[in-house]
């Protein structure tokens, strides 16, 4: 009686560990009991999102650590790999592979991924029909046709893709408007709706509303706009104090004051008349003064890629993280596919902001203010 009241008992402690355990991977978040650096550590993880080479997981692969013991927030997908002498594939073969490894992302940790991409359409569409996927087609072709029936059947073809992928976060769409048409970043490759600011909103409304309808979150960019720019950013600054103007702003405050946004991307514009000093991506100025205060948006803030000419032609990787944290950038993006890769990009950046946290430069009451809105963002995001 007594060794079958024991076995009992141990079946009844087992079942609810592994209750706790499960309810624990639901919460998406560290628990209580947890040691307060790990929880910190945690957070700091989720403010972190990274590229990474492989078209399967494999055992060596550092996304494997990186998610599961540094906890990063998000990968970022991409079919072409730059560092490597511009060679395919990179994360994306085909439909069913991509979904294998989406999945296979997704089942290294108990806390959600965002599973990023930049499938705009046309010439920026990472899933390409040669790969097998569906055909897509511009921004600017949808501006040009101007019918909200057009939009709604691309936009609705992009967001079930993506949907049946897995991925839940789409890097789109762009609302910048093409003031120069000529724009070697945004114009050059049909990535803008339109120069018109209200057919700008109308046509991205549409696109946010096919992608929240299928359970994918969207991504406004460049804030505060790069269509009048002359200069690619992935090279060198982009320098708009003389052609850029206030009616940029304009769809940002119309979708964020519709409800509509998700996240904003930021540029790595200059604008001396906005911030004598700092681009957008780490502009106090910008981010926090006009994004936040000015446009009242409370969600979560993207950089863009962090690794581009602008940011390190110019600033260092440590100043550069600072910065951006302090200017109200809630995800650093690392995307590892511009001049170089790092397989340790993520602990690189992760140590960058655990040691501003111990000089004092960051608090951790900022870091909770990221970590609060990127957990909100996951909630609405669907994991398949």
């Amino acid at each position: 009686m007594h060794k079958m009241t024991l076995r009992v008992t141990n079946i009844f402690l087992v079942i609810i560990s592994l209750l706790i355990l499960l309810l624990a991977g639901c919460s998406n978040s560290p628990t209580e009991s947890e040691p307060e650096d790990e929880i910190l550590n945690f957070k700091i993880g989720q403010m972190v999102m990274i590229g990474f080479r492989g078209t399967e997981l494999t055992d060596t692969n550092h996304v494997r650590s990186d998610i599961r013991e540094l906890h990063i927030g998000g990968v970022v997908l991409y079919d072409l790999d730059v560092p490597d002498g511009v060679s395919y594939p990179r994360n994306i073969e085909s439909p069913e592979q991509l979904s294998g490894l989406v999945s296979d992302l997704q089942d290294l940790d108990t806390i959600p991924l965002l599973v990023a991409i930049d499938q705009e359409g046309g010439i920026i569409t990472r899933l390409k029909e040669s790969y097998g996927f569906p055909a897509t087609v511009s921004h600017q072709h949808l501006g040009d046709v101007n019918d909200p029936d057009t939009t709604h059947y691309w936009a609705g073809v992009i967001a079930a893709t993506l949907q049946e992928m897995g991925i839940n976060m789409n890097f789109a769409p762009v609302v910048d408007l093409n003031v120069n048409p000529d724009c070697p970043v945004i114009g050059h490759y049909e990535r803008s709706f339109s120069a018109d600011q209200d057919t700008v909103t109308f046509h991205a409304s549409i696109f946010i509303e096919e992608h929240h309808d299928r359970g994918v979150r969207c991504t406004v960019k460049h804030f505060p706009g790069h269509g009048s720019s002359t200069e690619d950013t992935h090279m060198e600054m982009a320098d708009v104090t003389e052609t850029w103007s206030a009616v940029e702003l304009e769809p940002y405050a119309n979708i964020i004051s519709a409800g509509d946004c998700d996240a904003v991307m930021t540029a790595h514009i200059f604008n001396s008349h906005l911030d004598p000093n700092y681009p957008a991506t780490l502009s106090e100025n910008i981010i926090t003064g006009i994004l936040r205060d000015s446009l009242d948006f409370d969600g979560v803030v993207i950089s863009d890629d962090m690794q581009m000419g602008a940011i390190v032609e110019n600033f260092g990787f440590e100043t550069a993280i600072e910065l951006a944290i302090k200017a109200g950038v809630d995800i650093l993006l690392f995307s590892n596919n511009s001049s170089e890769y790092s397989a340790d990009i993520a602990e690189q950046a992760i140590n960058v902001i655990k040691n501003l946290i111990g000089d004092g430069e960051i608090t951790e009451e900022r870091i909770e203010e990221s970590y609060q809105r990127i957990r909100l963002l996951k909630q609405g995001a669907v994991v398949l």
